[in-house]
């Protein structure tokens, strides 16, 4: 009977442990730099916080006019919360020894929204497969170590339309969900888009659908 309890405990804990994890995800407060030195090479890395690949395609194009005279532009990026959106380029370098190492680094931190470029100098000595991926490793790893690693909460946006006369029970939801009001617009038929933290997006809807005279919808 004990065992019964613990094993029940112990997947309630672990439930509540991944449901409170799985709307949240590490990135970086703000754009970083590192630096790997090898045989006259020079390994410059950039961290950049990125929420789309406009972003990234800005952040390159600056980059490549920073360092119009630098061999190599390798680089690696990770989009989304779930991950699922992510790119390594080797830019001319031998393959899987530049873009590869970086993403790497990224999969080890476990961080997302983040593009990270490798801008090299070629100091006339080859370093071969295992010091290029090295390298490119260690200058990966400076600029991660070198940021400001922060946790963000995965939320989702609605758009709610109701009437003037609903506007009490409106807010008291609003408030009591701590939820946040991207924007509205109060007259006789009022509007407001809010965003609410993932995990409790369903409790959230369901209370509003609950009122009638009320119209929500997903952004």
């Amino acid at each position: 009977m004990e065992n019964k309890k613990f094993f029940h405990s112990f997947w309630q804990i672990s439930s509540f442990a991944a449901m409170s994890a799985e709307d949240t995800y590490l990135t970086i407060s703000k754009p970083s730099q590192g630096l790997y030195k090898d045989k006259g090479s020079k390994f410059i890395a950039y961290a950049f916080p990125v929420s789309t690949e406009e972003e990234i395609k800005k952040h390159q194009a600056d980059l490549r006019k920073e360092h119009h005279s630098a061999r190599h532009h390798c680089y690696a990026y990770r989009l989304g919360a779930e991950k699922l959106v992510y790119r390594a380029n080797d830019d001319g370098e031998p393959s899987g020894t530049a873009g590869k190492p970086i993403l790497g680094q990224l999969q080890s931190k476990d961080v997302t929204d983040i593009l990270i470029v490798v801008v090299r100098y070629f100091g006339g000595t080859l370093l071969g497969v295992s010091g290029l991926i090295n390298a490119y490793k260690l200058a990966a790893a400076e600029a991660l170590t070198n940021s400001i690693i922060i946790e963000k909460i995965v939320t989702e946006r609605f758009e709610l339309q109701f009437d003037y006369l609903q506007m009490n029970d409106v807010m008291k939801i609003i408030k009591d969900e701590h939820l946040e009001i991207k924007s509205q617009n109060f007259e006789l038929t009022c509007s407001l888009v809010f965003e609410v933290r993932k995990n409790n997006s369903s409790k959230v809807q369901e209370m509003f659908n609950k009122m009638s005279n009320l119209e929500l919808k997903k952004k």
